[in-house]
């Protein structure tokens, strides 16, 4: 037995499993040749940010259909942790339809032949890998107490030199069997390191995919596999889980780059062919002129659940990322007007490797553009599961009569040219308060160009004609009927050629009637308003806008 076996041993004597057993229990997925695996793996510490969002759905599209896209949890950071994370994750990933093929289902459910999912199940298997590399020399234990850390980092910021454990000063590398054995046996809390064989003079090369080709010097600090608890950090975690897991794409924030010597190094330690990376750059937004990252602390419209709060469509923020993904899906949009967006080809290669700008009122007419195609049975299904839980007065409202609230919604809808004036839900009572006399509250003034006197006039005078079984010819008929003797033209031609000889035209005309019954200027057609209000409520409002 060698000194490397006997350490091994003392160190993880419990640990039978080895690597071979672990590849025999993980074998490589029976997948089409060329089919992806992927991965979306957040720590549970906190809400689920945009950049999360983004990257999660880049791993669904790069995965596609013949792929596997998974979902991993990793929770090695039990002082972090945040109850109920896990369950909020995939609350997000729900509502907007972007669902893993296997891996984390629930807190505590999960799905796959290639768990546990969750980091913190799978200790026995980081233990069989790091007492493999113990015994090929590759890893040793490390006793040196925080203090002791410290210390040597003043020393090494003294002498002017790389901070770090690695080489003359990683103390522990030297240390005898018999040493070991008698701090072990004392119960000496330790941390295991890798040995590492790197050279600050060499270069390591990594094609990324979005990036291009990145180098940089190789790593020589003697890094943490696991720490005194035998939890691992996340560098030799994510190693194992992803080989063992069969990932064959890793999508990740462009921060985790500088990780790579560290990442290379360790799969070259196990052996194993490394997964293609794909680092992507952090969303960005305008701030006062300067491009910024999105930030957690600062920008309410990086959390996931704003976008679900807000009542955004799922479908809309979905095809907003797309734009975001890849710049030559907007031109696709525009060829293919009313195709599913998973239709759109999406590359890899086509990501921009520069931060995407966050753009809220870019996202606002995509919203508004796909609510306007819904049929009214979508927006009222849609409205009301929103309102269940953001908005019980517009959920009591629509749901006390739907057939009211649906045939609210069906207004200029289904046509050629469909309005678009809902981007999101909790802009949807708001575009109703009119129908509601709970809701009704005057927004918008009588065109200033008209005299009060005339306002009544006209006002008095349609309570006299309007009829609610008028078709749309007869009641506008009625209208321009009404202009000639209050002194207006039904005609605005007309009253463009003589503008003096008129108090206005038909379109001022029904401006007022639209104020007095709406409260607006601009509002779906007038004659379905009209029409949906009833007599009773029209003549009401037309005698209390009156000035007296």
């Amino acid at each position: 037995m060698t000194e490397y076996t006997k350490l091994a041993e003392l160190l993880f004597p419990q640990i039978e499993k080895t690597p071979a057993d672990c590849e025999a229990q993980y074998p490589p997925r029976a997948l089409p040749e060329g089919a992806k695996v992927t991965r979306f793996a957040p720590s549970p510490t906190g809400f689920m940010h945009l950049g999360n969002l983004f990257s999660c759905f880049i791993d669904s599209l790069a995965a596609g259909k013949n792929g596997v896209f998974y979902l991993r949890i990793e929770d090695t950071d039990k002082k972090r942790e945040v109850a109920g994370a896990v369950d909020a994750i995939l609350v997000g990933l729900a509502y907007f339809g972007i669902a893993p093929s296997e891996g984390m289902l629930a807190e505590q459910t999960q799905s796959g032949d290639y768990g546990p999912y969750k980091q913190s199940q799978r200790a026995d298997i980081y233990a069989c890998f790091a007492k493999s590399l113990v015994e090929k020399g590759l890893a040793y234990p490390c006793f040196c107490s925080e203090e002791e850390i410290a210390a040597l980092r003043e020393k090494q910021e003294q002498a002017g030199v790389t901070p770090g454990y690695y080489g003359q000063w990683a103390h522990c590398r030297s240390l005898s069997y018999e040493e070991i054995e008698e701090k072990i046996r004392a119960g000496a809390p330790y941390v295991l390191r890798l040995r590492s064989p790197g050279d600050e003079n060499r270069r390591i090369y990594v094609d990324d995919l979005v990036k291009g080709k990145l180098e940089m010097p190789e790593n020589v600090q003697d890094i943490v596999l696991l720490k005194s608890d035998g939890i691992p950090t996340y560098h030799f975690a994510h190693a194992v889980d992803d080989h063992l897991m069969r990932t064959t794409h890793v999508v990740r924030g462009d921060e985790w780059i500088s990780s790579l010597p560290v990442h290379v190094q360790l799969f070259q330690a196990l052996g194993y062919k490394m997964p293609k990376y794909v680092h992507i750059a952090p969303i960005m937004k305008l701030d006062n002129g300067n491009k910024r990252k999105l930030s957690k602390r600062k920008d309410p419209e990086s959390a996931v659940s704003y976008y679900i709060q807000q009542g955004f469509p799922a479908a809309g923020v979905v095809e907003y990322l797309m734009t975001l993904a890849n710049s030559n899906f907007e031109d696709w949009r525009k060829a293919n007007k009313d195709a599913p967006v998973y239709d759109f080809p999406f590359n890899l290669k086509k990501m921009s490797p520069s931060g995407a700008l966050f753009d809220e009122a870019k996202l606002n007419d995509i919203c508004k553009n796909i609510i306007s195609k819904m049929t009214a049975d979508e927006v009222l299904e849609k409205t009301l599961t929103w309102a269940k839980e953001y908005d019980q007065t517009l959920y009591a409202l629509f749901s006390e009569n739907t057939d009211y609230a649906r045939k609210i919604l069906s207004i200029d809808r289904g046509g050629a040219k469909p309005r678009k004036d809902i981007a999101r839900w909790n802009q949807v009572k708001e575009y109703v308060t009119y129908f509601y006399d709970s809701l009704f509250v005057p927004e918008d003034p009588m065109p200033e160009s008209l005299a009060a006197a005339d306002v009544n006039a006209i006002l008095t005078r349609y309570a006299e004609v309007f009829n609610e079984a008028d078709d749309k010819d007869a009641w506008f008929a009625k209208i321009k009927s009404m202009c000639e003797p209050l002194g207006f033209s039904p005609d605005v031609k007309a009253y463009k050629k003589n503008p003096e000889g008129f108090k206005g035209h038909v379109g001022d005309v029904s401006s007022v009637i639209r104020v007095a019954v709406t409260g607006r200027r601009n509002t779906p057609d007038l004659y379905e308003v009209l029409r949906l209000l009833g007599k009773e409520r029209v003549l009401a409002r037309l005698e209390q806008a009156k000035s007296h």
